[in-house]
């Protein structure tokens, strides 16, 4: 009989193909789409299965837990004759679901992007309490917390509020719908602005503002506990019934493994839809100029660092504002690079301010709003295009500054889809003014959340060394080479930018 999700048989078998005789499943739950990846223990071979999911502030948990189901069926598949070690579990921060007593979703999910909070963010910065809640939990108060969608659930939906059994994230939501059991762990926790870093543990000053005691949340594990498959997930995926399941940790700290930014003093820098940079250090860190995000990895390694909510979706704007004559799609980005690439850096003056969404690090403002400054009759959509560019890389660049407070940046690793741009990778690496190096892989997250599962199980003798067990090439990277005059440029816009 055909499990669900499992795809016909047809091909090549298994033992023709040379599959590893072990794989790890990384599972990675974005907020455009469910990656599930398999990689070879010891063997260079991997499987990527992907469903697209809805993109948007808030997002259908039914389509969430189908793709779950579904990618790894299908990498089950593709893997027929290897044993399975572990699926280890990978998703976006931030995102908060209410849940019934009978674990029915009372609400989608409401991602970082969803900015209904706004009002309850700005009062705890009026009244003084944010300063110290970020003090505490690493997380800078901002609409995108669930700290703050919980007082805007508190003040504005009272029934609903009433009827939530439970307040749950991405990362919880996906574990039970794999294992049955209800918990989050310290990576996924420490993005909701309600964790106390020093305890390990809910902050209490946290669970009584917003009236949400500790029995209405998960239990919090580490990101190296395993538990295991449901016979329910078993018998729709494939997987072996006992089969562990990792609880992994947050797409960002284990996009900073899965792309061998680790080391002291490298920074690793990714950028897609929205963008950010973060660097690892071995003990939480509270920011006293509350600019810096800490989020854990694992209890004994912890990412610093900021994310924008304007990352390459700025110049996907630009394209419908500029563009609408060019088909939507990757060929509008293509082209509406290439007219940017034709532009002298520093556009001739036309400067962007990049804030269409509500912005985070490095000013934690989401009332800022986006310009253009500069303006002139010689301005093309060229110019419009390539100001965008060189506007998000400038508040990556500021990012990249404040780590330097921190500890010394000495290189940068960039990573994401935007980076096939030509255009992308020399900006940005001219703009942050550091040896930058391309690494192509685009499952980092999911490396990362199968190479933490490997040293959870004893596999790897350390956290830094797992990733290259599973993929050889995962250190490996192409040099970005900048010229000393757009170094110089970009310098000089730094200047001028001065977090405006």
């Amino acid at each position: 009989m055909t499990h669900p999700g499992i795809p016909p048989r047809t091909g090549t078998p298994a033992t023709a193909r040379g599959r590893a005789k072990e794989v790890v499943i990384g599972l990675d739950v974005g907020t455009t789409a469910v990656k599930a990846v398999a990689f070879g223990v010891d063997a260079p071979w991997r499987h990527l299965a992907v469903c697209e999911i809805d993109p948007g502030p808030v997002q259908d948990t039914a389509r969430i837990a189908a793709a779950i189901t579904k990618s790894i069926a299908q990498c089950v598949y593709a893997c027929a004759d290897a044993r399975v070690l572990a699926v280890s579990v990978s998703t976006a921060m931030h995102g908060l679901i209410a849940l019934d007593a009978d674990m029915r979703p009372l609400t989608p999910l409401l991602t970082w992007a969803d900015g209904r909070a706004a009002d309850q963010a700005r009062k705890l910065h009026t009244s003084g309490q944010a300063a110290e809640l970020h003090r505490v939990s690493g997380t800078p108060v901002h609409p995108m917390t669930p700290l703050a969608k919980l007082l805007w659930f508190r003040e504005h939906d009272p029934d609903l509020w009433a009827r939530a059994r439970w307040w749950v994230g991405l990362k919880d939501y996906a574990l039970w719908r794999l294992t049955g059991t209800l918990v989050t762990e310290l990576s996924s926790a420490s993005g909701t602005g309600m964790l106390d870093m020093a305890a390990r543990d809910w902050n209490p000053e946290a669970l009584r503002l917003t009236g949400v005691g500790p029995d209405r949340l998960p239990r919090i594990l580490p990101t190296t506990a395993a538990l295991e498959i449901s016979p329910t997930t078993a018998w729709d995926t494939g997987l072996a019934v006992g089969t562990p399941v990792v609880t992994g940790a947050a797409d960002g700290p284990l996009g900073n493994l899965g792309t061998a930014a680790t080391a002291p003093g490298m920074a690793g820098l990714s950028l897609g839809t929205s963008g950010a940079v973060r660097a690892v250090v071995p003990e939480p860190y509270a920011d006293p100029e509350g600019r810096l995000f800490s989020y854990a990895l694992t209890d004994s390694a912890w990412v610093i660092g900021g994310a924008i909510s304007n990352g390459g979706a700025v110049v996907r704007w630009a394209g419908d504002v500029f563009a609408s004559d060019i088909p939507a799609g990757p060929h509008r980005d293509t082209a509406l690079l290439e007219l940017a690439a034709a532009v002298p850096p520093g556009s001739d003056g036309l400067v962007m301010r990049p804030y269409l969404l509500p912005e985070r690090a490095p000013l934690w403002d989401p009332d800022l709003r986006g310009a253009y400054l500069g303006l002139s009759h010689r301005h093309t959509r060229g110019h419009f295009v390539r100001a965008a560019v060189e506007a998000v890389a400038l508040r990556l660049a500021a990012i990249v500054d404040d780590l330097e407070r921190v500890h010394p940046v000495t290189a940068v690793r960039v990573t994401g889809g935007a980076f096939r741009s030509p255009l992308w990778r020399s900006v940005v690496a001219a703009t942050v003014d550091r040896p930058t190096v391309f690494t192509s892989g685009a499952e980092g997250s999911a490396l990362g959340a199968a190479a933490l599962a490997l040293y959870a199980l004893g596999c790897a003798p350390t956290l830094d060394a797992a990733p290259a067990l599973l993929d050889p090439a995962s250190a490996e990277g192409d040099v970005v080479v900048t010229s000393a005059a757009d170094v110089d440029t970009y310098r000089a816009m730094r200047a001028q930018a001065a977090d405006g």
